[in-house]
């Protein structure tokens, strides 16, 4: 395959958070694991839950219903979380996890799959577009500009590094 010629088919992932989905390549998703209970982070916003230990990393906890503003779903579902591997190139902060409720659902998309659904609006904090996937509403995830908070807001690239 040349470097101009894109595949014509992505493995991805739909990400229950709450009432959305987020759309993210499958290569994305590290692990996802049963709800340890965060290290608080000082003056964190309400999104950001606190750190959890993973595989020898503090890795920063994210809520991306309470970032987007979206309603929090169905309280009786197992609460899970889906660490992600991070976009940004911090060496320290290879790692941001995200609440989930349910396990990610694999698909394979190309581009006559994924529609743009954005109706000119302000998009919510944390979200780069939002899309229609077959039957299924999504958002793309904002994940470069969430780690740029983490990193500059809360200084993860000094602090979040191996436990």
């Amino acid at each position: 395959m040349s470097e101009q010629e894109l595949p014509r088919e992505i493995r991805c992932v739909l990400v229950p958070v709450g009432n959305l989905r987020l759309l993210l390549p499958n290569a994305t998703v590290a692990e996802v694991i049963t709800m340890p209970e965060p290290e608080p982070v000082d003056d964190a916003p309400e999104w950001l839950l606190g750190r959890i230990a993973w595989r020898g990393w503090r890795v920063p906890l994210v809520s991306f219903t309470k970032l987007a503003g979206a309603q929090e779903g169905d309280a009786d579902l197992a609460v899970r979380v889906a660490v992600l591997k991070a976009l940004g190139g911090h060496p320290r902060m290879p790692f941001v996890a995200v609440v989930t409720q349910g396990f990610p659902r694999l698909t394979t998309l190309n581009a006559e799959l994924v529609i743009p659904t954005h109706d000119g609006k302000p998009l919510p904090p944390g979200v780069k577009a939002q899309v229609l996937v077959r039957d299924d509403v999504a958002v793309i995830p904002d994940l470069e500009g969430i780690e740029a908070e983490l990193v500059g807001r809360f200084g993860f690239d000094e602090q979040a590094g191996a436990a």
